[in-house]
């Protein structure tokens, strides 16, 4: 069994508090270089692509270069999601890991820091800076945003390069891409049931571990709701044999949920 990619949140701690991430009812927590070695060696039999993200900033770990190092000894591609508020002051940490594929940028973060103008220029001056070792994606929630932050962002990118809205992915320079997206909301038993048919990525392309360890199909239970086990009272091959991932991946084949979370689901109404 082969996953696209696996999620992997090495802290849930965020520094910003912004309006369209749901707010985690976890314990603040982060992974030890220690427990991250012993995830990373369980996933990486599974995957190429490992993604630090699902909540929390992973550059605010404070422990990431010891991080990314581990990283180094696997054979796997690191993608990370970022607000970029920490970007400028870790950008040299980030050059010297060669593990290091993709670093995704979500621009929309600016509409919740104290200073957007001061934000957006640092960004896209780091962005340009680590473009020559590997890809970054700026990411930016627009059409439906027509905000100040947003209208800043748009500007700037289009004195620095040439943009075209009418796609969703933009290719601005060498390793440097602009992808625009909807809005979503993330999963919740308060939202409203959208029925028991449909079809998502979750156990079928990529999988989650949470910071506590907790095994999940998607990057979108950020709650653990739907947990299969714990990566570190069980091994992952174990967790992936276990009745519950069984049933709902084999269901999902068929376009039938049998998870209550994925019933309040709006994200998978995209496929």
């Amino acid at each position: 069994m082969r996953f696209k990619r696996f999620y992997i949140e090495i802290t849930n701690v965020c520094d910003l508090n912004c309006s369209f991430c749901s707010k985690t009812l976890r314990n603040p927590r982060e992974m030890s270089p220690d427990e991250f070695r012993y995830v990373i060696s369980e996933v990486s039999r599974f995957t190429d692509h490992i993604y630090l993200h699902v909540k929390g900033e992973p550059l605010a770990h404070s422990q990431i270069d010891n991080i990314l190092t581990i990283c180094d000894d696997f054979p796997v591609k690191v993608n990370i999601t970022t607000n970029g508020t920490l970007l400028r002051t870790k950008k040299d940490i980030l050059k010297k890991h060669k593990s290091v594929r993709q670093l995704n940028i979500s621009l929309h973060s600016a509409e919740n820091t104290v200073k957007a103008e001061k934000y957006t220029d640092d960004v896209l001056s780091s962005a340009d800076e680590l473009s020559k070792f590997f890809m970054i994606s700026l990411r930016l929630w627009t059409f439906e945003n027509p905000g100040a932050s947003n209208e800043l962002i748009l500007n700037k990118l289009s004195k620095k390069y040439s943009l075209n809205l009418s796609k969703n992915r933009s290719f601005l320079a060498e390793n440097i891409f602009l992808n625009i997206a909807e809005t979503f909301e993330w999963p919740s038993l308060r939202l409203p049931d959208y029925g028991e048919n449909g079809f998502c990525q979750g156990t079928r392309t990529q999988m989650a571990v949470l910071s506590n360890g907790d095994v999940v199909p998607c990057c979108l239970d950020a709650e653990g709701i739907i947990c299969f086990g714990n990566i570190f009272k069980s091994a992952l091959s174990d967790i992936l044999q276990t009745e519950r991932f069984i049933t709902m991946s084999s269901n999902l084949k068929k376009r039938k949920l049998t998870e209550e979370l994925c019933r309040h689901c709006s994200y998978r109404l995209r496929f």
